[in-house]
């Protein structure tokens, strides 16, 4: 899980281009967005918020005119130089074909200018087209093509079925193509050092376009971002981390571009909140009706890898020392949502999941083995909790891997998980949690087992099973009993002990609200009294 969604797209893209360049038009503006209309008049924002003080927490609401606010002032000095270089009127005229000496020409300005902002002299020419929406399709599939990594994808689209965040048989390949056809404004592709921006493209927007694309193609010249990505291609997590330092400093750089000549940077923004600057997901078409995780994975890269950026902009001494992320990079998609943890240096434990690999039957064809990391667990347990739950439990991620496999005799499909928790109190968090969503998502289970800190039941796909002990928590589905128990038996943790009456045996017993956006109801947490060290279990009622 991770950066395989769109990974075979072997390219820096702009995929969000109505939505950014539209709001970026309206912070220039100043228009719109401090206008805090009703609820009903407005559609829901990319996650779901709308920004009315009918439903936004004072502080918050507070927070988010504050970061527009200083937008908007440091933006507005920014207006004179916007004038004299052609800025965006309020009725953009629809793009009109320029001739492709024009469209060199504010290239090089553009390049130049990014070369100056970023620090990065250029050290070769570059290509440059425009291109229509066509030609735009037939490139995502010849690099569909050439990436030549059916297996993989395949795997990706197991684990996702698997995981329940698409549905069984969901076109991938397909949808990828008619969502990034419809998104991509202007593409560098380093492997043929190619910058081209799209036909279809108000020529207003280009230059905000360019700003973005070659900062890509600056960064390539210096560290060969293809072949640095590829460093860390067996773990998706630590893939889609690069993947939002290359997206998010890309957007910051368009608002430093934006703030050219006034004597500000982006380092002057307080509360820098990037999601502000992105339209409503229901603006596009094919983004609006694809699955929550392709929605979400599409723009992290852009909207916590900018605050991750700016946040590095602003701890160092600008974009010289911002380099220093191609150099060291963060390891996991947690450091991009927590920058502390990458400035403290705290790194992803390491998970080994060979001991129930080697427990695993013969005729199990291993499809992959990857890292989900704090991404993915929040996807998963959003899709079927909500988002304040997973935003409450999926930061006590410290580490995971997970293996998908496939029956070869038939079509079953096995998911192994093995996931390590912060503390002991966040992985009995964990459990109750993860107990719920297997609930929701299998609704015709049977034979269902309950014991301490062990939940399981059986599917017409096999058996499901979840245990935790210490601070880790192991996930099977598609497994036997005897499988599930030989993986326990491999880590060496001790069989579940079964549930204890609270007549039968002393326990002392802690009430626990649980963390839920629809139930606050009260859980039970029993800490048996005569094992050797308190572990803690759900008690189920």
């Amino acid at each position: 899980m991770g950066a395989e969604i769109a990974k075979w797209v072997y390219t820096r893209i702009i995929v969000i281009r109505h939505r950014t360049l539209t709001a970026f038009r309206r912070v220039i503006t100043c228009t719109g967005i401090l206008e805090f209309r009703p609820a009903a008049s407005r559609r829901p924002s990319l996650y779901g918020r709308r920004l009315t003080s009918a439903n936004l927490f004072p502080s918050q609401m507070k927070k988010n005119r504050q970061f527009v606010a200083a937008l908007c002032l440091l933006i507005a000095a920014a207006l004179p130089s916007w004038a004299q270089k052609g800025g965006p009127p309020d009725e953009p005229p629809e793009a009109s074909g320029r001739a492709d000496a024009e469209f060199l020409q504010a290239a090089d300005e553009v390049l130049a200018e990014m070369s100056n902002l970023l620090s990065l002299p250029i050290r070769e020419p570059l290509k440059k087209s425009v291109r229509s929406r066509d030609e735009i399709r037939q490139f995502l599939l010849r690099q569909m093509r050439e990436d030549k990594d059916d297996a993989k994808r395949y795997a990706d689209q197991k684990a996702l079925e698997a995981l329940g965040l698409i549905p069984k048989g969901y076109p991938l390949d397909q949808k990828l193509v008619a969502l990034l056809t419809e998104q991509i404004a202007g593409l560098y592709d380093p492997k043929q050092r190619e910058f081209f921006i799209a036909d279809w493209t108000q020529p207003t927007e280009q230059r905000l376009i360019m700003a973005h694309e070659l900062t890509h193609a600056l960064q390539d010249q210096y560290f060969h971002v293809e072949k640095w990505e590829e460093e860390v291609k067996t773990n998706d997590d630590a893939q889609l981390a690069r993947e939002s330092v290359l997206e998010g400093s890309a957007m910051v750089a368009m608002i430093d571009y934006l703030l050219r000549g006034t004597g500000k940077s982006s380092r002057d923004i307080q509360d820098f909140d990037p999601s502000l600057l992105v339209g409503d997901v229901n603006d596009s078409p094919e983004l609006a009706q694809a699955p929550m995780v392709i929605q979400d994975e599409i723009t992290f890269p852009y909207i916590p890898g900018a605050a991750f950026v700016q946040r590095a902009l602003r701890q160092w001494k600008g974009w010289p020392d911002v380099h220093r992320l191609f150099e060291n990079p963060p390891a996991s998609t947690q450091q991009i949502l927590h920058p502390d943890l990458y400035f403290r240096g705290v790194m992803p434990a390491q998970v080994d999941l060979a001991p129930l690999a080697k427990v695993v039957p013969r005729g199990w064809k291993k499809l992959d083995e990857n890292v989900m990391g704090e991404f993915a667990v929040s996807e998963i347990l959003k899709q079927f909790l909500g988002k304040e739950q997973a935003d409450a439990i999926a930061p006590s991620w410290a580490g995971d891997r997970y293996a998908i496999y496939q029956r070869e005799s038939r079509m079953q499909i096995l998911l192994l998980i093995r996931l390590k928790l912060s503390e002991e109190a966040a992985a009995t968090r964990f459990f109750g949690a993860y107990h719920s969503l297997l609930e929701k998502k299998d609704q015709t289970r049977t034979a269902e087992s309950r014991r301490q800190n062990f939940f399981s039941f059986n599917t017409p796909d096999g058996g499901v099973f979840l245990r935790c002990y210490g601070a880790e928590c192991l996930i099977a589905e598609g497994a036997t009993q005897a499988m599930f128990d030989a993986m326990i038996s491999a880590v060496h943790w001790p069989p579940a002990l079964p549930a204890i009456p609270e007549s039968d045996k002393p326990a002392i017993t802690v009430q626990e609200r649980a963390v839920s956006p629809v139930n606050t109801a009260f859980r039970t947490i029993v800490l048996s009294q005569d094992a050797e060290t308190l572990v803690p279990a759900y008690a189920f009622h």
